[in-house]
């Protein structure tokens, strides 16, 4: 295929094939293509061991085992491998065995469950939560367990797609409105006054790493009695506010917000999902939140982990203040280089180089070469115009290996850019 960098997975969406299990023909000489192949050989690569910011990865470059400096993982707080939730999930493992082995509603819910969601309800100062094995299947669960038809969900625009794919599977219409627009959302909500209204939303953009522009929506929100909010604080909890409940708190209008949704799989170290606000419709979701009530319930030894984490990140601000600590680092060395990191207000950091996939990935080979495990974000993940690396700051990393890391990205990166 002569054109083949011209096209992206956004191309291949409709597949006209009659045979439902094979793709479009165009599509497989299209991945056949050794430019193609060569690009899609920086996903997947194997991590040989845990996510911390000095790991071992097989390259799929070269086939062989080489030492990285990890900027690419959620693990933000490093939860995932301290060793008081090492060690409280291995107990969990030794009481409870591996799996749940059964449905929430059914035989899957255990002590441990039950006194994790009360933890979380808490914390996040709402009444009830309920726990998901996954955190796509709890965006995706609340929005299917909530709406219905003739009912409008309205989203900022770059919402994660677990939130449009509930929408879609709750059949309601879709309105999404200009990224932290609050203009542009009132438009919206007073073309449908009087609609059931949930309006989703993102406490850390994740893409780009800004805040939502709270204070602003919710004065937005407040003249239409009729709409709810749903914030996704995937990105953000355990380290925005001054007791780690996320960017709600930081606004200080938690009280706004109807139903806050976080994951377990990022600052917390774990897997998993949860959905924290009243009481009667948590009760509600329990009976018609597919990812629910027809998945197996969480992990046990992963919630035992879980509950350790939450008390670890919030017993006191160590590990958050030293995540901001090494964000500031990283964004004042980046901005020396003059990148372009966009409008990030956060521990997720881009550095975006243009419209042009191939300096994107002929960077990204460069800097793999040095050691630097910093992945690539093509169209259609990011706008075409706006392809980029994205940063992931831990408070594990050392202020050597951030050094290290600016000494690479200003040779491979800054320097190349024209």
């Amino acid at each position: 295929m002569d054109n083949a960098l011209r096209f992206s997975l956004a191309d291949f969406f409709f597949n006209d094939n009659p045979d439902v299990l094979k793709p479009p023909s165009d599509f497989e000489e299209w991945m056949s293509d050794s430019r193609i192949q060569a690009c899609f050989s920086f996903f997947e690569q194997q991590l040989l061991s845990a996510p911390k910011t000095s790991t071992e990865i097989l390259s799929n470059l070269d086939g062989k085992r080489h030492k990285f400096i990890n900027l690419t993982s959620y693990n933000y707080l490093g939860l995932s491998t301290h060793p008081e939730v090492i060690a409280a999930a291995i107990e969990g493992l030794k009481q409870y065995g591996l799996g749940a082995s059964g449905a929430p509603l059914l035989s899957g819910t255990l002590d441990l469950h039950v006194t994790f969601a009360r933890m979380l309800a808490e914390f996040k100062q709402k009444e009830d939560c309920l726990l998901f094995s996954s955190g796509l299947g709890g965006n995706l669960g609340t929005m299917q367990g909530l709406l219905r038809k003739g009912d409008l969900l309205v989203m900022d625009e770059k919402c994660h797609k677990s939130l449009v794919d509930g929408g879609t599977l709750a059949r309601v219409k879709m309105k999404f409105f200009e990224h932290n627009d609050p203009l542009h959302l009132n438009r919206i909500l007073e073309q449908h006054k009087g609609i059931r209204t949930l309006l989703a939303i993102e406490g850390v953009y994740s893409m780009d790493g800004d805040l939502v522009k709270l204070p602003e929506i919710v004065d937005v929100c407040n003249q239409y009695p009729n709409v709810r909010i749903f914030i996704d604080e995937a990105h953000s909890t355990l380290m925005f506010g001054d007791n780690g409940r996320g960017v709600a708190e930081h606004f200080g209008l938690e009280d706004k917000i109807g139903i806050s949704f976080g994951t377990l799989s990022k600052s917390f170290g774990g897997l998993g999902g949860f959905v924290c606000s009243n009481a009667k419709i948590i009760r509600y979701l329990k009976g018609y939140a597919s990812p629910y009530n027809f998945s197996c319930a969480p992990s046990p030894p992963v919630i035992a982990g879980m509950i350790k984490a939450l008390e670890v990140a919030t017993r006191d601000s160590s590990l958050k203040d030293k995540l901001w600590d090494n964000t500031a680092y990283f964004k004042k060395n980046l901005k020396d280089m003059q990148l372009d990191t966009g409008g990030t207000e956060s521990q997720v950091i881009p550095i975006i180089i243009g419209s042009s996939g191939e300096l994107l990935f002929e960077m990204a080979t460069a800097v793999q070469k040095r050691g630097l495990f910093l992945q690539p974000v093509d169209f259609p993940a990011v706008p075409a115009h706006s392809r980029r690396f994205r940063i992931s700051v831990s408070s594990q990393l050392s202020k050597e290996e951030i050094d290290t890391a600016c000494n690479i990205i200003e040779d491979e990166i800054a320097q190349r850019l024209p």
